[in-house]
C-alpha cells in the first residue's frame, strides 16, 4: 500500500512538471520575433538579374565565410564571428548550388547576404 501511495505520487508530481512547463512554453509564443538582419527586406542579391555577377558575388561571400569559418582566430574567439561564418558558408553554398541550376532562389541568396553582414559586423 505504501509503495503504491510512492508512485502516485511520483507521477502525480511528473504530471504537474510537465504542465507547469507547457504553460510557460506557451507564454513564449506572443514573444516579439527577433530580425536578424539589419535589413528586413529582400537583399541586394536577390535583385541582381545578372546570374554571372550573382555567382561571383556569392562565392565571393562563400569564400569569405569559409576562411573566417577555418580561422583560428575566430574559432578561438569569444565572438560569435564562426557561428555566422558557419551559416553564412552554408546559405551561400546552397544559394551557389541553385545558381549552377540557373534556379535563384530567394530565399537562400537572402540569407546568404544576411549571415555574411552578422559575420563582417561581429569581426569588427
Amino acid at each position: 500500500m505504501a509503495f503504491d501511495w510512492k508512485m502516485r505520487s511520483a507521477v502525480a508530481g511528473l504530471c504537474l512538471a510537465a504542465f507547469a512547463g507547457q504553460a510557460v512554453a506557451a507564454d513564449l509564443i506572443d514573444m516579439p520575433t527577433v530580425s536578424y538582419c539589419t535589413t528586413a527586406g529582400t537583399s541586394s542579391l536577390a535583385l541582381n538579374e545578372n546570374v554571372g555577377e550573382l555567382k561571383t558575388e556569392v562565392v565571393r561571400l562563400m569564400d569569405e565565410a569559409v576562411a573566417a569559418a577555418n580561422s583560428s582566430q575566430w574559432i578561438d574567439s569569444k565572438r560569435p564571428v564562426f557561428v555566422w561564418a558557419s551559416e553564412a558558408k552554408v546559405a551561400c553554398g546552397k544559394a551557389y548550388g541553385y545558381l549552377k541550376t540557373n534556379y535563384r532562389d530567394e530565399d537562400y541568396l537572402n540569407k546568404c547576404e544576411c549571415f555574411h553582414s552578422r559575420m563582417v559586423e561581429y569581426m569588427n
